[in-house]
């Protein structure tokens, strides 16, 4: 029975236990592991796997249509170019592809948009701030989360609703990935180890970008 998001959490919270005096865990804390990679050069909902992609420092993915330092979503590029961009890497646990494999969707790696598929991290868990090192030397920074979109469903009907849930207090539980920002360029390929360092406390908690 493949993982769920809420039961790789403790395998993550435990991997990234700081100790008493509140430290950043250190670099070598082993998380999870790269699933899958992929780019698109064209807007649009799906990105096609690749063999491995390049993270270049400040800007994103080498030949992703979301490359750039300022903002690259059409929509918010229209209403002010000149945002940064909080969206260069979008990064999706695998284990959500596994409960939408479940629930009937036929969902492959890439087809929700995301560059980064992982497997063994409960990204959603992480605070923003959080740096991810993947493979040898790319590291990212997460900005924040994915708001599922209407262009989600054009993949296959229901889509949308799927990718999102409610906690136990009612509060909307947005499952479509997390967003980063590149900090250091380096490839990235399919079985890379992910590290995992966290901000010093206290951390906000992920929120849409």
């Amino acid at each position: 029975m493949a993982a769920s998001p809420s039961s790789t959490a403790g395998r993550s919270r435990a991997a990234a236990e700081t100790p008493a005096g509140g430290s950043a865990v250190p670099v070598a804390s082993l998380a999870g592991t790269v699933a899958a990679v992929s780019r698109s050069r064209r807007h649009g909902p799906v990105k096609r796997c690749c063999a491995s992609i390049r993270l270049l420092a400040g800007l994103g993915v080498e030949g992703d249509v979301h490359l750039g330092k300022t903002v690259q979503h059409r929509s918010r590029a229209r209403q002010n170019p000149e945002l940064p961009n909080l969206r260069q890497v979008h990064l999706i646990h695998a284990e959500l592809l596994d409960e939408l494999h479940a629930a009937g969707f036929e969902i492959e790696p890439g087809q929700l948009g995301e560059n980064v598929t992982t497997r063994g991290l409960d990204l959603l868990a992480l605070p923003a701030g959080t740096l991810l090192h993947l493979g040898a030397t790319a590291v990212v920074e997460l900005t924040g989360l994915r708001n599922p979109c209407a262009q989600l469903d054009r993949i296959q009907p229901g889509l949308m609703q799927a990718t999102l849930g409610r906690d136990r207090d009612g509060k909307l539980i947005r499952k479509a990935g997390v967003m980063a920002i590149v900090r250091q360029s380096g490839e990235v390929r399919p079985g890379d180890p992910i590290r995992l360092e966290l901000p010093p406390p206290p951390a906000p908690p992920l929120e849409p970008v």
